[in-house]
């Protein structure tokens, strides 16, 4: 009986991270290039109260097995990259990847970030930068006199500047992808870091093969789907409510031994 407290309780904190991991997913429906993540659960180890293939004592074996399990635990919480909605902003500086691919960011401590939030700015010396002032590499500084910018789905970056009739290049994007993007670690502020279980990072221009391409003037939204985040809170919830009532259960049973007598 005490198994079953246990294995019930397995069930409740299992689907506790289940409402954890869905309310972060729905907190950030509309942050720009979010991913969804999923968390995913294994079985508890058995135990064997009779092995499959013994002899009974006519001398026939068994044909099945004796297992008792313990509940369930997480295992991981990977994120899908699936494409998120594009949506029109009309700003040059708002870029959206479509397709595979991140943007590659400068931190403070002289390490790459990746991202898929293409919302940028331009620094007072002209860099381009994100909303926290990351530098976006390859590092592109617009010229003071800069009239208009155009960036090109290759990833071209090309400035009208004041008094000139033709527009010049000064930088290209490109882009970073991995072999295993879910093994990115996620930090704060829409940003992934690289691991070993991601992979080195891939660098090429957009457009190549096996890469997204630059779309200006749009930004890539969250790829939740709130109806699907619904559904799977409301499973969550009967699946709590359902192991609280094993629990309550398992300790009538128990009232109900403790009180034998004689």
């Amino acid at each position: 009986m005490i198994r079953a407290l246990r294995t019930a309780a397995t069930g409740m904190f299992a689907q506790e991270m289940q409402i954890d991991t869905i309310s972060n997913n729905l907190a950030n429906v509309n942050t720009t290039g979010y991913k969804k993540a999923k968390i995913e659960f294994q079985d508890l180890l058995y135990q064997n109260r009779r092995a499959i293939g013994v002899a009974n004592i006519q001398g026939v074996n068994t044909p099945t097995e004796i297992q008792i399990g313990h509940g369930t635990a997480a295992v991981s919480v990977q994120k899908s990259f699936s494409q998120g909605d594009i949506n029109v902003t009309e700003n040059p500086l708002d870029l959206a990847i479509d397709g595979n691919g991140f943007f590659q960011l400068l931190r403070n401590d002289g390490t790459i970030a990746y991202t898929r939030d293409g919302s940028f700015k331009l620094a007072a010396d002209g860099r381009i930068i994100n909303s926290d002032g990351l530098v976006l590499e390859p590092e592109a500084t617009l010229p003071a006199d800069t009239q208009s910018v155009r960036i090109a789905k290759d990833g071209v970056i090309s400035v009208l500047t004041a008094g000139e009739t033709e527009a010049i290049e000064i930088g290209r994007i490109e882009f970073a992808r991995f072999i295993n993007p879910a093994g990115l670690e996620n930090l704060c502020a829409n940003l992934y870091k690289a691991t070993e279980a991601a992979g080195e990072p891939i660098i090429g221009s957009p457009g190549a093969e096996n890469f997204g391409t630059v779309r200006q003037g749009n930004l890539e939204m969250s790829n939740v789907q709130v109806v699907e985040e619904m559904i799977n809170m409301i499973i969550a919830q009967r699946a709590y409510e359902i192991n609280s009532k094993a629990i309550r259960t398992s300790e009538d049973m128990l009232n109900i031994a403790s009180n034998l007598r004689r």
